[in-house]
């Protein structure tokens, strides 16, 4: 059976039905998912078998039978620990109807079947008494519900259920305790990911700054949190301004409640500094006494030799509404609210304890500016590099005339104003551009553009490139065709070449002699080996002992399903690798020209050149502005090896290899990868493939 799927082209623009397999959402969620990575996260499964041996000898010294309840079971892998422990009987929950069919061959395969019984239903759905999915109650409570804002996947209802319905009063909890910490910090490089700094413009008629709307340096932002491998973030690139604290804490052996709340500590600052950034972490302990102890503190709070990669679970970046200037030793309050889903920060001046409380208002932040909504925080980080900025200003100084029509094809793009004050005659910006928040991007561009008092200066066409005609540019021919190119839409670094279409839609508006900026792109790659992220592919085969081969062979299944035909976005400053071959350019676009009719395709060869495994290919783009300034996505060196990739959070792409080819000595080492790539241009897709 087929179905019919609609999508936004992200590449062409285009509205397209796409007729995909019924099993296409399913392979997705597998394929995508961090199951991988949970199996090999030794650390994390040594200290819940751990707990759960001592949770199982605790009830049993009490003469009771241990009954197991396992809320998100996934492999059935806890439960497989908890009946090896000596549980008399395990219930292991698992919504998803594939996973939940998995764990009933794993379970199977294991020798537990008498052991184990798989419900495939979500916890609150769960019946208990003679007729239904439990016998009777539990006594240990097992559950890995977590993400790294330990929150964000639903654990604090799902408890309050289980508490009120499916386990008894005293449970034993693995964990039996988290405890989320924070760390009040100052960084340039943070903050410039959620408020856009201004802009310097050196313009003939003097210096002009580009700034942003009040609007937007006093709004709140979103709450959804920034999760990131802090352990990639130097030292050099935030000041820490005060100790570690306990924020709050969660005892899941007794009611949990999920309704909103807050919590504060009082914070005495260590140095003082512009407080604009919460950094914090979890701890799980697995048994009462905290023995047991499972954290994610960042390499700055723990040593290094305890250190354990993991993706499924990181840090998280929290943004103050507003950068609040604190002294050393003057006293703070900071508080954390929450609702059932997501926590976010608030840091006031230490006042009257009552007066304080009377501030608190548990309701979610609400993004006033709408640059929040539209601007991810990867896009901030972009709009904020200097270095990135000045090379347009220098590109646009060269080609912009006084007598310069401009239109911009970009999402929320400071060109247009840039291209104003560098001498354009009459700049223009399509509004329409942003399938998914056309009235947002509209509202902030005349929040902004009256910031910089430029109302009538440049015009907003309420239009897609597609659509627009001469009355919307005022009869007149574009000379200057611009863009970053930057669209919202975008997930993997080609999609941008949406650009290329709509200088294709717009060629009858433009005058013989226009000027494309960028004038061309390039794809680029290189062969790399990972020191951790390979660990999302690689198979398990067995974990703690216990065979778990069924879920990968579903995770290839799904992979050949389409997956690993495809290249998958990673931002890879957070993910370390180093080089085996130099950087490669393999395909080039020309936006001077309009989209060919037919595909580009090539093939060749990357010489490999040093030692190492084989993982995969980063891939990324490259802009060229104007013959001699260039614009990269991707790798900025390579040093001793190892690849230094922009670090504002963009992301780069990476094909996995399906096989792993390792060469200990440069005599071992393939001579070559040989690759094919091709790009379509009627469905602006690109497919490649790969021979070690």
């Amino acid at each position: 059976m087929k179905t019919f799927c609609g999508r936004a082209n992200p590449t062409t623009g285009a509205m397209e039905w796409l007729e995909e397999d019924e099993n296409y959402d399913y392979h997705q969620e597998i394929a995508r998912s961090r199951y991988a990575d949970m199996l090999h996260d030794k650390d994390r499964n040594v200290k819940y078998y751990q707990g759960i041996r001592a949770a199982v000898s605790r009830v049993k010294e009490r003469g009771e039978k241990a009954i197991v309840l396992d809320i998100g079971t996934g492999t059935g892998l806890l439960s497989m620990m908890a009946a090896s422990a000596g549980a008399d009987f395990c219930y292991a929950i698992e919504v998803f109807k594939p996973m939940a069919n998995a764990a009933v061959k794993i379970v199977e395969k294991n020798g537990f079947c008498g052991k184990i019984k798989v419900i495939n239903k979500h916890s609150t759905e769960v019946t208990v008494g003679p007729d239904g999915d439990m016998q009777c109650r539990a006594n240990i409570l097992v559950t890995e519900l977590f993400d790294t804002e330990l929150i964000g996947e639903g654990a604090l209802p799902t408890y309050e259920h289980a508490h009120k319905y499916l386990v008894q009063e005293g449970c034993e909890a693995v964990p039996h305790r988290a405890t989320v910490y924070v760390q009040l910090v100052e960084s340039k490089r943070m903050w410039s990911w959620n408020k856009l700094f201004p802009v310097h413009v050196e313009a003939e008629d003097g210096e002009k700054i580009i700034v942003s709307p009040s609007e937007m340096e006093n709004c709140p932002g979103v709450p959804s949190v920034c999760d990131i491998q802090l352990n990639q973030m130097p030292s050099s690139d935030f000041t820490i301004l005060s100790d570690v604290v306990t924020m709050f804490s969660v005892d899941f052996s007794k009611p949990v409640r999920s309704a909103s709340t807050y919590y504060r500590v009082q914070l005495e600052p260590v140095k003082s500094g512009k407080a604009q950034i919460v950094l914090s972490w979890w701890d799980i302990d697995m048994d009462p006494s905290g023995m047991i102890n499972c954290t994610m503190a960042p390499y700055w709070v723990k040593s290094t030799s305890a250190f354990q990669w993991r993706d499924h679970w990181m840090q998280c970046v929290y943004f103050l509404p507003n950068e609040e200037p604190v002294l050393q030793g003057e006293k703070v309050y900071l508080t954390a609210c929450r609702d059932e889903y997501s926590v976010w920060y608030k840091l006031q001046k230490a006042r009257g304890e009552e007066e304080n409380k009377a501030d608190v208002r548990v309701e979610s932040p609400v993004c006033r500016c709408q640059a929040h909504l539209l601007w991810n925080r990867p896009r901030f980080g972009e709009l904020n590099d200097q270095n990135r900025t000045r090379q347009y200003i220098e590109s646009l100084m060269k080609v912009l005339k006084t007598d310069s029509v401009c239109l911009c094809i970009s999402d929320g793009s400071l060109l247009p104003v840039l291209a104003h004050y560098l001498g354009a005659k009459q700049c223009m910006h399509p509004s329409g551009i942003d399938l998914y928040h056309p009235d947002e991007l509209r509202c902030f561009f005349f929040k902004f553009f009256k910031a910089n008092h430029l109302e009538d200066k440049i015009k907003i066409i309420e239009a897609r490139p597609e659509l627009l005609t001469s009355s919307h540019l005022e009869d007149k021919k574009i000379s200057v065709l611009v863009g970053e190119p930057f669209f919202t839409t975008s997930l993997l670094p080609w999609h941008n070449l949406y650009f290329w279409y709509a200088r294709t839609a717009v060629t009858s508006h433009l005058t013989n002699n226009v000027t494309v900026l960028p004038q061309s792109a390039s794809l680029h790659m290189m062969i790399v080996e990972f020191q951790d992220l390979w660990r999302i592919r690689s198979p398990c085969g067995t974990c703690e002992g216990f065979d778990v081969q069924t879920m990968d062979d579903m995770i290839k299944n799904s992979l050949n399903f389409r997956e690993s035909k495809e290249a998958e976005p990673h931002p890879l400053w957070e993910y370390p690798c180093k080089s085996l071959s130099d950087p490669q350019e393999v395909l080039t676009f020309d936006f001077r020209k309009t989209v060919p009719q037919q595909c580009l395709s090539t093939e060749g060869s990357v010489n490999l050149s040093r030692k190492g495994k084989s993982h995969g290919a980063v891939l990324w783009m490259e802009y060229h502005l104007t013959a001699d300034i260039s614009v990269s996505t991707g790798l900025i060196q390579i040093s001793n090896e190892k690849v230094f990739l922009q670090s504002n959070l963009l992301c780069q792409t990476v094909y996995f290899f399906s096989s792993v080819i390792e060469s200990e000595t440069l005599s071992d080492l393939p001579s070559a990868v040989t690759y094919a790539i091709n790009f379509n241009t009627k469905t602006g897709e690109i497919a490649m493939d790969f021979q070690l």
